[in-house]
């Protein structure tokens, strides 16, 4: 078992604009991202299923070329080897829930 806190972690820029900070066990990654407003994410897909939680701000999702308005409080799930997408429609606080954990973010 491990305790953190959140601002003591590093944090790291993967996308221009998706400034992250990860928390990884043995079977997920939590990803805490603070987003800019317009930055935006290229479509891409990934083995992990992936849980989308908005905390603040507004986030347009595309999924498979359909959009969706998330505002906070709404998640949205993705499965594995789905094509997506991401752009801040305002400065964003989201948390993104990976399994299996993804090691390219530890």
């Amino acid at each position: 078992m491990e305790y953190f806190t959140l601002s003591d972690l590093p944090e790291r820029e993967p996308v221009p604009g998706f400034r992250g900070r990860f928390v990884h066990t043995d079977a997920l990654t939590l990803a805490y991202w603070d987003i800019e407003a317009n930055a935006a994410l290229p479509e891409h897909s990934h083995p992990h299923q992936q849980v989308v939680n908005v905390l603040e701000g507004e986030l347009e999702l595309v999924v498979a070329g359909t959009p969706y308005r998330l505002g906070p409080g709404q998640v949205y799930t993705i499965p594995g080897e789905m094509p997506h997408a991401a752009r801040a429609l305002t400065a964003c606080r989201v948390l993104d829930v990976f399994s299996p954990a993804r090691e390219d973010y530890r």
